[in-house]
């Protein structure tokens, strides 16, 4: 996993992620019980752990909403864009006693479910005030808080609109994310979206 330059605060931010990384496998092993995971089994679930962890996102290199594109760990690494390939199937539990390969794969799953959900808790709390947040604005980047999404995606959007309550918060957007070549607008809560980089950072 890709450590980078060693300041306080990477260093902190970085033992966080492997915290996260060792509290969600412990749990997950704990829960596996038999059948016993085998040594291969381990190595080829580090390794496909290692590759959810390092495809997590960091910054938008580029908020044009046709052609979207977040830095990520493995692309320092590997100098290649995109994130690693996933298979395009469902697992379930039952695959824990089938070949090694789904065995893998279920589990790999398990983990990315949990990682995303708890990457994203620690990018919302990298925007915490003391009094209050700023309210999102037309032009802050997004990740969108989708359960529906595979291994290693996490889709990026421009917030495009913006409705502000009585009280001046805003507590609801409208996001334009381009899927599959198609730009879509949804409309969410700001507690379905978090902040990745607002034009005021730069």
């Amino acid at each position: 996993m890709y450590l980078g330059v060693q300041s306080p605060t990477l260093i902190g931010t970085w033992e966080r992620m492997i915290g996260i990384a060792r509290r969600i496998l412990d749990s997950m092993l704990l829960q596996v019980g038999r059948p016993q995971l085998t040594h291969k089994v381990l190595i080829t679930l580090m390794a496909e752990v290692t590759a959810i962890v390092n495809a997590r996102p960091l910054v938008p290199v580029s908020s044009d909403p046709e052609s979207p594109l977040i830095l990520t760990p493995s692309m320092l690494l590997t100098q290649k864009i995109g994130a690693p390939p996933s298979p395009q199937v469902d697992f379930v539990k039952g695959d824990l006693f089938k070949n090694q390969w789904k065995r893998v794969q279920y589990l790999a799953n398990t983990f990315w479910d949990r990682w995303r959900s708890e990457y994203l808790s620690t990018l919302q709390g990298r925007r915490k005030w003391q009094f209050k947040r700023p309210n999102l604005k037309e032009g802050d980047i997004v990740l969108m808080k989708e359960s529906q999404t595979r291994r290693n995606e996490w889709p990026m959007g421009i917030i495009v609109k913006t409705f502000p309550s009585k009280d001046g918060m805003v507590r609801k957007v409208e996001v334009k994310v381009v899927r599959q070549g198609t730009t879509k607008t949804f409309s969410r809560p700001i507690s379905e979206v978090v902040l990745l980089l607002s034009p005021e950072d730069n």
